[in-house]
């Protein structure tokens, strides 16, 4: 049971990343992130 665990976390893991990959490929989000985290300043 413990493999199975490790191996679920780690595909979830991978999934999270790759997420973060596309989205941070996309200049709109990018820009639209900054905007934003500009704004609270």
């Amino acid at each position: 049971m413990h493999g199975l665990r490790k191996v679920l976390l780690a595909v979830a893991a991978l999934a999270l990343l790759a997420g973060v990959f596309a989205m941070y490929g996309r200049a709109d989000f990018l820009m639209t992130l900054s905007n934003q985290i500009w704004g609270c300043f």
